[in-house]
């Protein structure tokens, strides 16, 4: 039985990197209308509520890690209202049709998606006043390697936000959510995507990710100061929030 922190996606003998490359660039012609229809259009508040966390700080420079389709990178501009706002991610194709979204929004002057590691940003220290991610470090190769590259980018003050799918304990629910996600959701992505690895490696990414006091646990040895969680829809999803120290 593999590690939990060796869960992915294709289980080839490559990089879990290069699988998660391979998986969205697999599925992201089908990527938003999936993210919509499984979770019945409730992701959208969750993206939402994440970045309600960074109004009082108004930042100015927003870097969105594991950008995707630029879902984030949309809704930050539209809330936030910063100068500009960085999209990174792997996965070319992904990046391709959040540039149209960003196009139809005529926010091209805003918003800039580049292909990009986490875990090697290209920016210099202290570039950014708020880093966002939504639903991706799960994906990392290396968590605290990410999150560290994350701080480093971050200036004194700064605040990350991490949106992440977590594990519901509430009975009977948690018992109808492993159901859903381990049986149902891959049923679904093979008959929309074409992919039912992608849609297995969900379920077996969420099980393995530390979530929870956990993360936080990882987020302040990474040097994140005041992390705080916050549990959504019955703990489907986690708010994750910490500050750089001044």
């Amino acid at each position: 039985m593999k590690e939990k922190s060796t869960v992915t996606p294709y289980n080839a003998d490559e990089s879990k990197k290069a699988q998660v490359e391979r998986m969205f660039d697999k599925i992201a012609p089908r990527y938003d209308l999936l993210n919509r229809v499984l979770s019945l259009g409730v992701d959208v508040w969750w993206r939402k509520r994440a970045l309600g966390y960074l109004k009082a700080g108004r930042p100015q420079e927003i870097l969105d890690v594991a950008t995707g389709t630029a879902d984030v990178a949309i809704l930050a501009a539209k809330i936030l209202k910063p100068k500009r706002i960085v999209g990174i991610d792997i996965a070319n194709q992904m990046l391709d049709f959040g540039r149209q979204k960003i196009r139809d929004q005529g926010m091209e002057s805003l918003i800039e998606l580049k292909t990009g590691d986490s875990e090697n940003l290209e920016f210099p220290d202290q570039s950014f006043d708020a880093v966002t991610v939504a639903f991706g470090v799960r994906n990392f190769e290396h968590l605290e390697r990410g999150l560290a590259e994350m701080l480093r980018v971050l200036r004194p003050g700064g605040q990350a936000v991490i949106l992440e799918f977590s594990r519901p304990n509430i009975f009977p629910f948690k018992q109808l959510y492993n159901t859903y996600f381990k049986y149902v959701l891959p049923l679904i992505g093979r008959l929309t995507s074409r992919d039912i690895r992608a849609y297995t490696y969900l379920f077996e990414s969420v099980q393995a990710f530390p979530e929870g006091d956990n993360f936080l646990t990882i987020l302040s040895k990474t040097g994140y100061q005041n992390p705080r969680c916050e549990r959504l829809t019955l703990g489907i999803c986690s708010i994750y929030y910490a500050v750089k120290a001044q």
